[in-house]
C-alpha cells in the first residue's frame, strides 16, 4: 500500500469512529428520562456541535490495538467527549476566557445564558460517570469500571484537567519559562487525553505494561497538541478553526511560539510526537498501526 493509499485508509478509518461517535452520542441519554426541555437542549447544543472528536477517537484507538471490542469501549469514548464539552462551556463563560464563539457557533452562555450553561455543564460532567458504569452491561469487568471511574475522577477533577485550569487561571501571566507552561498544560489538556486512552485499554483488558505505555504516549500527544495549538492560533485559517486567530496575542497569553519561537515549538512538536510513538511500538501491543498513525495526524492537523 502506497503512502496516499494509507493516508486515505486512515481518514476513511476516522470518518467511521467519528460518526459511531456522533450516533451514540446522538442518543446519550435515555429515552425515558425527563429532563428539563432547556437543559436538555442546552446541552445538546454544546455536545452535538461537531469537532474532531478527538479524545473519544484515542479511547476507541486503544481499545483497538489490544483487540477490543469497539462496542464495549463506545460508552467511556463518549463519557469523556461529555467532560470535554463540559469544559468547553464553562471554560467560555464570562468569568473565565469570556469567548463569543466555538467552533464557528455562539457559544452556549450567549445562547442560554450564564446560569444554563454553567447547569449544562454541570448535567454532562455527571451524566460522564453514568456512562463509565453503563460499561459493564457490555461485558467490561467491574474491576476495570472502578478503574475507569478512579481515572476519570482524578485526572479531570482538581488534581488533573480542573486544576490545570485553574493554575492556567490564576498563574499564566507569570509564567518566565517552558516547564512552567508544560506543567500546566499537562494537567489542563493532557490528563484527560491520558483518561480517553486509558479507558479504552482498561476496556479491552490492558496490562500494566500498556498501561503505562499509553500515559508516555498520552502525554506526549497531548503536549504535542498543545503547542500545534499555539502555533495555530499564529499561522492557521480561521475558516479551517472556526475562531479567530491570533487571540493568545491579543490576551497577551503566555505561548510555546512566545518563550521557544516558532520554529523550536515546531520541532518539539515532531520530537513528543516520536516519543509518543516509540513507547506504543515498545510495549507489544497486538495491532499499534492505528495510534501511531494517529499520532502523526495530530502533529499535522490544521485545525
Amino acid at each position: 500500500m502506497t503512502m496516499t493509499e494509507k493516508s486515505i485508509a486512515f481518514r476513511e478509518y476516522l470518518a467511521d469512529r467519528v460518526s459511531r461517535v456522533e450516533t451514540e452520542l446522538a442518543a446519550v441519554w435515555p429515552t425515558d428520562w425527563e429532563i428539563p426541555a432547556n437543559l436538555e437542549e442546552s446541552m445538546k447544543y454544546s455536545l452535538l456541535a461537531g469537532g474532531k472528536r478527538m479524545r473519544p477517537i484515542l479511547a476507541l484507538t486503544a481499545a483497538e490495538a489490544l483487540g477490543g471490542r469497539l462496542e464495549a469501549a463506545l460508552p467511556a469514548a463518549c463519557a469523556v467527549e461529555l467532560v470535554h464539552t463540559y469544559s468547553l462551556i464553562h471554560d467560555d463563560l464570562p468569568a473565565m476566557d469570556n469567548d463569543d464563539y466555538r467552533r464557528g457557533r455562539l457559544t452556549n452562555h450567549k445562547v442560554y445564558g450564564d446560569a444554563m450553561a454553567i447547569l449544562a455543564g454541570d448535567g454532562l460532567l455527571t451524566h460522564a460517570f453514568y456512562l463509565v458504569a453503563d460499561t459493564a452491561r457490555f461485558g467490561v469487568p467491574a474491576e476495570a469500571c472502578l478503574a475507569i471511574v478512579s481515572d476519570l475522577s482524578r485526572l479531570a477533577g482538581p488534581l488533573g484537567m480542573v486544576g490545570g485550569q485553574a493554575a492556567d487561571m490564576e498563574g499564566v501571566q507569570g509564567i518566565t519559562d517552558a516547564r512552567q507552561l508544560q506543567a500546566i498544560h499537562t494537567h489542563k489538556t493532557g490528563d484527560l487525553i491520558v483518561f480517553s486512552l486509558l479507558a479504552g485499554a482498561r476496556c479491552a483488558g490492558a496490562d500494566e505494561r500498556q498501561l503505562e505505555a499509553l500515559r508516555t504516549y498520552g502525554y506526549s500527544i497531548g503536549l504535542a497538541f498543545q503547542i500545534q495549538d499555539d502555533i495555530l492560533d499564529l499561522t492557521g485559517d480561521e475558516a479551517k478553526l472556526g475562531k479567530p486567530v491570533k487571540s493568545d496575542e491579543r490576551q497577551h497569553k503566555v505561548t510555546y511560539p512566545y518563550l521557544l519561537g516558532l520554529e523550536a515549538s515546531r520541532q518539539r512538536v515532531v520530537e513528543l510526537t516520536e516519543t509518543a510513538k516509540q513507547a506504543v511500538c515498545d510495549a507489544g501491543f497486538p495491532s499499534p498501526e492505528r495510534l501511531l498513525e494517529l499520532a502523526d495526524y495530530l502533529m499535522n492537523r490544521d485545525h
